[in-house]
C-alpha cells in the first residue's frame, strides 16, 4: 500500500476489519477501456484484488465503460481526445476478457487451496451510469458532493489555470466514478476502492459521497505507481507500455521486460508482482549475491508474471522464443508454431515458397526477397552474412536439406546481416 483513506479511521478499523476470523469485506478497483488491453501499469492494482482474494474477501473489477468516455483528468497536463462510444465497448470487451483471464490463471495456477478464495466479480460501470438520467444524478449525487473537494485537487487546480483549462465532462470524471463507490457500497457492500497512487483525489470523492448518503465508514487504499527508468508512469500515453494481451505484447516480449529489470529493483518487483514468500524471495537474493552472472531474481520475476498474465502455455512460449533468439537453438525453432515465430521476429518478412527439387540457399535468399539480384546478392553470401537457422551459411550453391534448412514443422528461419529476418513457410513438403 502507499496510502490509506482516510487515514486515521482507516489505520484504526481497516487491521481489525481485515483479520482473520472477521466477516469478509468487498473491494473494488476500476480500469478504463482507454485501450482494448492492460498493461503493466496496471498489473499492480490487479495485485491488490487478488491478495484481498486470497484473504478471504470479496473484489469486483470495474471496466469504465462509462467513465472513459469522459477521461480520467488526474495527472494529465491537458484533456484526453474523446472516443466514440462503439470503440469504447470495443475496448471495455478486450478489458473484460484481460482480467478474466489474470483472475482464472491466479486461481488455476497461484492458488494451493486451503481455505476458499473470496468471491470475484467483473462489472461494467455502463450498466448502472449509462440509464442515470441527468437530472436525477445531478440532484442526487451531486447535491452531496462538495465543490471545495473537488476544486482542492492539485490537478485540478493546475488544468483551471492553464491556457487550455479543463472541460465539464473532465470536471465531472471524479463525481461519476465517486458514484461508482456508492453504487458497488449499495448493491454490492462495497467498502474498500483500491486505485493507483494517482487516483487518490477521485478515492476522496467517492468516500465523500458514500459517507454522506449512507454515514458508514468506507475506506480507501492506493498502490504505488509504476515506473520507468526515467521515472515515467507506464502507461498508454507515454508510450512506454508493455501490454498484457498477446496480440500486442506476445509472452517472449512480457518476459523479456521483466528479464531486464535492474538490480535494484528487481527484489522489490518479485515483492509486488509475485506471491512468493518473503523468505523466499530473501533466499533467492542471496543466491543473487553469490552467483549475480546467472540473473536468477530477474528469471524468477519474469516467469511468474508471464504465468500469471498468459498462463503456463504462454510461459513455455517465452522461453522457446527465448533460446531459439538469444542461444540459437535449433529445438526451441522446431518447436514453435506459427504464432510464436511472427511474435518473435514481429519486424520480419513473412513468405510462403514451394520447395523445388535441387533449390539452393541463392534461390532461397532471392525468392524471400532477402538480397539483391546479381552479383552483390551472391557476395553477400559467401562473405558470411546469411544464416538459416542459426547456421552461417557461405555457399550460395548449397543445396537445402529438409531437416537442416527446413526444420520439423515446415519453417525455415532465415537472417541476412546482424537484424533482418526472413520467415519461410514451405508449402506441401
Amino acid at each position: 500500500f502507499q496510502e490509506v483513506f482516510p487515514a486515521q479511521s482507516a489505520e484504526e478499523q481497516l487491521p481489525e476489519l481485515l483479520a482473520p476470523g472477521r466477516p469478509p469485506l468487498t473491494a473494488y478497483c476500476g480500469f478504463d477501456p482507454t485501450a482494448d488491453s492492460l498493461h503493466v501499469g496496471h498489473l499492480l492494482a490487479v495485485m491488490a484484488l487478488l491478495h484481498f482474494q486470497r484473504a478471504g474477501h470479496h473484489v469486483i473489477a470495474v471496466v469504465g465503460g462509462a467513465t472513459a468516455r469522459l477521461g480520467d483528468p488526474s495527472g494529465r497536463a491537458k484533456a484526453r481526445e474523446p472516443l466514440a462510444a462503439e470503440r469504447v465497448e470495443a475496448h471495455a470487451q478486450g478489458l473484460s476478457a484481460g482480467l478474466r483471464r489474470l483472475f482464472d490463471n491466479h486461481r488455476q495456477l497461484f492458488w494451493a487451496g486451503g481455505r476458499p478464495l473470496g468471491r470475484a466479480a467483473l462489472l461494467d460501470n455502463a450498466a448502472w451510469l449509462g440509464p442515470q438520467p441527468l437530472l436525477d444524478f445531478v440532484c442526487g449525487a451531486g447535491g452531496r458532493l462538495r465543490m471545495g473537494t473537488l476544486l482542492s485537487r492539485q490537478g485540478c487546480q493546475a488544468r483551471l489555470r492553464s491556457a487550455e483549462g479543463m472541460s465539464l465532462a473532465e470536471f465531472l470524471y471524479p463525481a461519476l466514478q465517486a458514484y461508482d463507490f456508492l453504487h458497488l457500497h449499495r448493491h454490492h457492500g462495497c467498502r474498500v476502492q483500491l486505485g493507483g497512487a494517482d487516483q487518490m483525489g477521485n478515492i476522496m470523492s467517492g468516500y465523500e459521497l458514500v459517507t454522506r448518503v449512507t454515514g458508514e465508514d468506507v475506506f480507501g487504499i492506493t498502490v504505488p505507481l509504476i515506473t520507468s527508468t526515467t521515472g515515467d508512469k507506464l502507461g498508454k500515453t507515454a508510450g512506454n507500455a508493455v501490454w498484457l494481451n498477446r496480440d500486442k505484447t506476445s509472452p517472449f516480449e512480457l518476459y523479456q521486460f521483466f528479464v531486464r529489470q535492474q538490480d535494484n529493483i528487481v527484489e522489490r518487483y518479485l515483492k509486488l508482482f509475485t506471491f512468493l514468500p518473503l523468505e523466499e524471495i530473501n533466499h533467492i537474493m542471496e543466491m543473487h549475491a553469490k552467483e549475480p552472472e546467472k540473473w536468477g531474481p530477474q528469471k524468477r520475476l519474469a516467469a511468474e508474471v508471464t504465468k500469471l498474465v498468459h498462463g503456463r502455455e504462454g510461459l513455455e512460449s517465452a522461453k522457446r522464443c527465448t533460446k531459439a533468439l538469444y542461444y540459437s537453438s535449433v529445438e526451441a525453432l522446431e518447436a514453435m508454431s506459427d504464432q510464436e515465430l511472427q511474435e518473435l521476429f514481429r519486424q520480419a518478412s513473412f513468405a510462403e515458397l514451394m520447395l523445388e527439387p535441387g533449390m539452393n540457399v541463392l534461390d532461397l535468399c532471392r525468392k524471400a526477397n532477402a538480397i539483391a539480384s546479381g552479383p552483390s546478392g551472391y557476395q553477400k553470401i559467401t562473405d558470411g552474412g546469411v544464416s538459416i537457422n542459426g547456421i552461417r551459411e557461405t555457399n550460395p550453391e548449397t543445396v537445402l536439406v529438409v531437416g537442416q534448412h527446413i526444420l520439423k514443422n515446415g519453417v525455415s528461419l532465415l537472417r541476412i546481416g546482424k537484424k533482418n529476418y526472413y520467415i519461410i513457410k514451405w508449402l506441401q513438403l
